[in-house]
C-alpha cells in the first residue's frame, strides 16, 4: 500500500518523511487539496529507478536488434573486442 501524505505534512514533517524515504527506499505520494500532486523519494531510490529504466532500454534495444536479424556470431564479437583491447 503506498504511503500518502498531504502537502502540509511535507511542510510540517519533512524530517519524518525524509527518514521514511531513506529507510524504506520507496516513494511517498504527496497530495494537494486532496488530489495526487508529487512523488517524493530519496536520491538513492531515484538513481536506482533510473538505472533500471536504462537497463530495460538497453535490453529492449538488444531484443529489437535480434528480431531484425542484426546479430553476429559470438566468436566474431569476442575477436573484435580483443582486437580493440590491444
Amino acid at each position: 500500500m503506498p504511503t500518502i501524505r498531504s502537502s502540509a505534512d511535507l511542510r510540517n514533517n519533512y524530517n519524518e518523511i525524509s527518514t521514511f524515504c531513506h529507510s524504506y527506499s520507496e516513494p511517498v505520494f504527496i497530495t494537494k487539496n486532496g488530489k495526487g500532486d508529487l512523488a517524493v523519494m530519496s536520491i538513492e531510490a531515484y538513481e536506482q529507478l533510473v538505472g533500471r529504466f536504462e537497463l530495460y532500454s538497453q535490453i529492449q534495444e538488444g531484443l529489437d536488434d535480434a528480431a531484425k536479424g542484426n546479430t553476429r556470431p559470438f566468436s566474431d564479437a569476442m575477436a573484435d573486442i580483443r582486437s580493440r583491447r590491444k
